[in-house]
C-alpha cells in the first residue's frame, strides 16, 4: 500500500467527514482533493476512480440546488461516499 494513497484517502475522509456533520466542509473541497488524489486511484481497481468521479458529479450538482429542488440528495450522496471510502481503504490493506 502507498502511503500517499492511503493519506489522499484520510484527507477525502476529512473534508466528508465536514460535510457529513454539518461542519466548515464545503463540495467543492472535497471534490478537488478526490479529483486530485492521482495515486489513490491509482492503487484502486478502475471501478473505484469511475463510481468515485460519478458521486462527486452528482454532488457537485446537487451543491448548485436547494436540495428541494435536486434530484440528486446531498445526504445520500455523502453516505455513499462514506462507503465508497471504507471499500477503498479496504482494497488499500489487501
Amino acid at each position: 500500500m502507498s502511503a500517499n494513497a492511503s493519506q489522499q484517502l484520510d484527507a477525502i475522509a476529512t473534508h466528508l467527514g465536514a460535510l457529513r456533520n454539518g461542519g466548515s466542509g464545503s463540495v467543492t473541497a472535497l471534490s478537488n482533493e478526490a479529483r486530485a488524489s492521482t495515486e489513490l486511484l491509482a492503487a484502486l481497481p478502475p471501478r473505484y476512480g469511475e463510481v468515485l468521479l460519478n458521486l462527486l458529479d452528482r454532488l457537485e450538482s446537487s451543491a448548485l440546488f436547494s436540495e428541494e429542488s435536486c434530484s440528486f440528495s446531498q445526504k445520500d450522496l455523502l453516505d455513499n461516499l462514506q462507503v465508497w471510502a471504507g471499500k477503498a481503504r479496504g482494497q488499500l490493506v489487501s
